[in-house]
C-alpha cells in the first residue's frame, strides 16, 4: 500500500520553527513523477493546502497565510520532503499532512490542478503542531 510518513511535529513557543519530514512507504516518491504538498487542519476545519510543489513543471504554491515563513523543499536521494516552519504563531496548530499524486492521476498545471486536497490521492497519517502562545 502507498503511503507517506511524516515526522517532526511537536510543542513549540510563538516565534519558534519546526521542519516536517515526509518520506515514503510502499512506493518510490519520484519528485519527478509527483506532484507534492502539505496540507493542514485545525479541529473544526476543512484541511487546507499550505504549499505545493511540481519540480518538473516547476510549479510552487503557498497559502498567503505562510507565505515568507514556511519553505516546501524536497531531496531525491532519500525520497523525502520537507516543510520548514519559522516564526509560527498559535494561529499555525494542526494536524499536518504530507501528500503526493503521481503525473498520470492528474493534469499538473492544468486547469483544475491546484493546492486542494483532492488532487492528492497518497496522504500520511499527520503530524500534530502545536504553538503555544
Amino acid at each position: 500500500e502507498k503511503q507517506l510518513v511524516e515526522s517532526g511535529g511537536g510543542l513549540v513557543q510563538a516565534g519558534g520553527s519546526l521542519t516536517l519530514s515526509c518520506t515514503a512507504s510502499g512506493f518510490i516518491l519520484d519528485f519527478d513523477q509527483h506532484a507534492i504538498g502539505w496540507f493542514r487542519q485545525s479541529p473544526g476545519k476543512a484541511r487546507e493546502g499550505i504549499s505545493c510543489l511540481s519540480s518538473s513543471d516547476d510549479i510552487l504554491s503557498y497559502a498567503d497565510s505562510v507565505k515568507g515563513r514556511f519553505t516546501i523543499s524536497s531531496d531525491d536521494a532519500s525520497m523525502t520532503m520537507y516543510l520548514q516552519m519559522n516564526n509560527l504563531t498559535p494561529d499555525d496548530t494542526a494536524v499536518y499532512y504530507c501528500a503526493a499524486v503521481p503525473r498520470g492521476h492528474v493534469w499538473i498545471g492544468g486547469p483544475d490542478y491546484g493546492c486542494y486536497p483532492h488532487i492528492f490521492d497518497i496522504w500520511g497519517q499527520g503530524t500534530q503542531v502545536t504553538v503555544s502562545s
